[in-house]
């Protein structure tokens, strides 16, 4: 009878434990300085594998998915290519008529991302749009960057800390 408590006490320290890693790894913050490289890890592996690009691109358990954010793909016409989260917006044809969630003052974020990309070759957006899970808008920080000289562009994003 001791026997079977002590392995279900360390059975559910082990569990706790590792939901509570689970956790940590799942909440903590990605830095602008890795948006920035893995956007252009994103963006070598494209011009090296267009294909293997999008794929991974589009893997919501691939290496463009980490801490809270993930990159995404587009290209100028305003389709998106590419998205692990939402992979249901590479089905919605140009996304130009899609603003950002600022009651007061939308922004139509799909149009400035390819002028960011288009025009800059990269940069940094702010407009609202909410968290995963939530209808509430709140700033979030994305870096766009077109993808060597084609008409595409890769992103991530961040929302701003409280």
């Amino acid at each position: 009878m001791f026997k079977k408590i002590s392995i279900f006490a360390v059975l559910l320290v082990v569990a706790v434990l590792t939901s509570t890693l689970a956790f940590a790894e799942a909440t903590e913050e990605a830095t602008r300085a890795e948006i920035i490289e893995m956007c252009k890890k994103a963006e070598q592996l494209l011009l090296t594998n267009k294909e293997a690009g999008i794929a991974e691109i589009g893997n919501p358990e691939g290496q463009f998915v980490w801490k809270d954010t993930y990159v995404f793909l587009m290209d100028f016409d305003g389709n998106m290519l590419a998205h692990p989260m939402i992979p249901q917006l590479t089905e919605k044809g140009p996304l130009f008529h899609v603003s950002d969630k600022n009651k007061d003052k939308p922004k139509m974020i799909f149009v400035e991302f390819v002028e960011i990309a288009k025009n800059n070759g990269e940069g940094w957006i702010w407009y609202m749009w909410p968290k995963p899970n939530s209808r509430d808008p709140e700033d979030k920080f994305t870096y766009i960057r077109r993808v060597g000289f084609t008409d595409l562009l890769v992103g991530a994003g961040i929302y701003h800390k409280k």
